[in-house]
């Protein structure tokens, strides 16, 4: 039998960044649609906490000793940057921690790093926000300590709500989580910034924004634009903004 090879050069490079994802991330799918072709995710998670989410959780998601072990087990891959993907998690002891965080994925080997509210402190010093709204799944403690994190950047939160959820967040239907947005939007805010990575915002970040007329800044969208910046790649997915600080 005769074959001729094609001819052809593959298969497409790939380029690599290494998320640190909770044990309950269920949106590796949304996570897919934010990166280019030639990326690819390398995925990680930190160990079971039978605890529902809250501020419990988001201490023990954050241990540093947890994410230098995850580190370690993408390093082979050689991903270029890796992220812990968690927004209460790198935002629940403040902007310090936050970057303590990043300096122990650095001290375990990684080339760089991003947490998900390091992410969008640098965006909105970009962008040059200092008033947001803010929704968060969580209950009202620990959506305090966001708003905490954000006074931390000299950022005001002029509004807010949170769905009060323990657990099952990748559920919560388009519909609600943009009914949710809308509510929690106030005159004066100058962003709405939606947390949590594991609320499925894709979709909706065009649309809200269109009708909104501001920067709707999400979780995923906004950890994943921190990456391919540092890797000098091009953003893709939906936001105005990615396009006006790329």
């Amino acid at each position: 039998m005769d074959f001729e090879m094609p001819v052809f050069d593959g298969p497409l490079a790939q380029r690599g960044i290494g998320v640190i994802a909770p044990f309950d991330l269920a949106l590796e799918r949304e996570l897919w649609r934010w990166v280019p072709m030639e990326v690819s995710l390398h995925l990680a998670r930190t160990p079971y906490e039978p605890v529902p989410v809250s501020m419990e959780m988001a201490q023990l998601v954050s241990d540093s000793k947890h994410l230098a072990a995850a580190t370690r087990d993408v390093l082979h891959v050689e991903p270029e940057v890796v992220a812990y993907l968690c927004t209460s998690g790198s935002f629940v002891n403040g902007i310090d921690y936050e970057r303590s965080l990043c300096k122990a994925i650095c001290d375990a080997g990684a080339p760089d790093a991003v947490t998900t509210s390091g992410a969008l402190a640098e965006v909105l010093h970009r962008l040059d926000l200092h008033k947001v709204s803010v929704l968060t799944p969580y209950d009202e403690d620990l959506t305090g300590k966001l708003h905490d994190f954000l006074a931390e950047l000299d950022v005001k939160t002029v509004s807010s709500d949170h769905l009060g959820l323990g657990g099952g967040i990748w559920k919560v239907s388009y519909r609600t989580i943009a009914e949710r947005i809308l509510a929690a939007d106030h005159s004066e805010a100058e962003a709405v910034f939606v947390s949590c990575t594991n609320l499925p915002t894709f979709d909706l970040i065009e649309p809200l924004e269109a009708a909104l007329g501001k920067p709707v800044l999400t979780a995923n969208q906004l950890t994943m634009w921190a990456c391919l910046m540092r890797m000098g790649l091009p953003i893709v997915g939906p936001g105005k903004w990615l396009r006006d600080v790329s």
